[in-house]
This record gives structure tokens, C-alpha cells and sequence, in this order.
């Protein structure tokens, strides 16, 4: 070995061994998230974004769509509006609306806390780096504290610059029913403006003799609502009886 490549050897590893000791707990990220989250809820108004989402099961040829429009208010509690449903009846009479109240009642500032990722809620450690779209993140196993059907196992990727969650991927901390086996999800979430936003979920769900169904969620169009905006509509609803 040449003394170049000595040179080489030994500075990797001594930059790989400082990376490592330098490398921040689970909980420090998160703190540092939470912190930084608190920053971007200062700022943050509300939006109206637009979803589409698609139901498939290939055992039974299976196949739905539902388009729905999203207003999501300052305070985080969101409404939808179904712009339209096509396909399976079953779905869309029974398993997209269920999606859609369960996802309502979960942002109520009420109940929003119970499914937040914070330390009420988790226990962290860290797993190390990855990069994800072009960017390092910090890889964190999440374990919940109690069986909570609002919580999840599995794992985040928090971005190591912007400390914004950026992918999520696990199962839930509860099985929701006896007739599902399983329930495997992938999250992700792009920066649009000063925002970082859902842009796609993806869930596979095994269902007792009805076998493999997947569900993909889309997320598009979104449009923050400015101060101004967002005052206006405060004055109407203290206005409405």
C-alpha cells in the first residue's frame, strides 16, 4: 500500500470515527425537530391542497379513486370535500370515508397531541444517516409508548439541516381489527416554500380472506393561505352564529 493511499486510509477512517462521536441522540434530534417545528407553526396560516387517492386489490380485481379537496386551518384541524369517487362501491361507500373521518378527528387540537412524534408519545434511538432526495437525514427508530391506535412503530428520517421530518416508514401500534393481519405504510414529504408538506402515502394492508390491498395517497396543488387570508376567514366564522 502506497503511503498516498495510507494517508487516504487513515484520514477516512479518523473522519468516520469523528462522524460517529459527533453523531447527535435520537432525542437531541428530536428536540431540535420539535424546536423547529414550533418555528414553522409561527409562521404557518393554514393551506388548501388536493388529494387523489387510489384503492387496489388484485386478488379480487378491486379497483377505486377518490379526488378530494383539502382546507387545513392555522390551527392544524382539517376539512374535506369528496370532488369525486369512482370504482369499487365498497370502497367508496365504506373505506374512503372512514379514511377521511378518522384523519379529521385526529387533527382536532384536541386530539392532535395523542399522535404527534413527541416524547409523550416515544421513546428514540438513533440508527445513523441516510440520504434522502439528495439529502442527509438522521434515521430514527420510534417505539410508542402505549398501544395507542393513534401511534406507530417503526422508524423517521428527520433532515439533518432543516430538522423536518421528511420520510416516515412502520406499522401501527395497534392492530385496528381482528380481520386485518397486518398494515405496512411508507410516508413522504417534500419542502414547498417554507413548508414541508406530505406529497405521497403508501399503505399494504393484509386482510383475512380478502387478501392484499394497497392504498396510495397523492398529494398536489397546494396553496398556503397568506395572514391576510387566513384573518379574513378567522372574522367570518366569529361572524357566523
Amino acid at each position: 500500500m502506497t503511503l498516498v493511499s495510507l494517508l487516504l486510509f487513515s484520514t477516512i477512517r479518523v473522519a468516520a470515527g469523528t462522524a460517529n462521536t459527533q453523531l447527535p441522540t435520537g432525542d437531541q434530534v428530536v428536540a431540535r425537530m420539535l424546536a423547529r417545528d414550533s418555528e414553522r407553526q409561527a409562521a404557518f396560516n393554514g393551506y388548501t391542497a388536493a388529494r387523489r387517492y387510489v384503492l387496489e386489490n388484485q386478488r379480487y380485481g378491486k379497483h377505486a379513486e377518490m379526488l378530494v379537496r383539502l382546507t387545513c386551518q392555522k390551527d392544524g384541524s382539517k376539512q374535506f370535500e369528496t370532488v369525486s369517487a369512482t370504482g369499487w362501491g365498497g370502497a367508496r361507500k365504506h373505506v374512503f370515508p372512514r379514511l377521511l373521518e378518522g384523519e379529521t378527528e385526529a387533527s382536532r387540537p384536541d386530539s392532535r397531541d395523542r399522535s404527534r412524534i413527541i416524547p409523550e408519545n416515544y421513546t428514540f434511538e438513533m440508527l445513523g444517516t441516510e440520504y434522502v432526495d439528495g439529502r442527509p437525514a438522521y434515521v430514527i427508530a420510534i417505539t410508542p409508548k402505549t398501544p395507542n391506535k393513534y401511534l406507530m412503530q417503526g422508524r423517521i428520517w428527520v433532515d439533518a439541516a432543516e430538522y423536518a421530518i421528511v420520510r416516515i416508514e412502520g406499522q401501527p401500534a395497534k392492530n385496528p381489527s381482528f380481520w386485518i393481519r397486518s398494515v405496512h405504510f411508507v410516508h413522504r414529504y417534500q419542502k414547498q416554500g417554507s413548508f414541508w408538506f406530505p406529497v405521497c402515502n403508501r399503505s399494504v394492508t393484509e386482510v383475512r380472506i380478502f387478501g392484499t390491498t394497497e392504498v396510495t395517497i397523492e398529494y398536489f396543488d397546494y396553496a398556503p393561505h397568506t395572514p391576510a387570508l387566513s384573518a379574513s376567514r378567522e372574522s367570518v366564522g366569529r361572524s357566523l352564529p
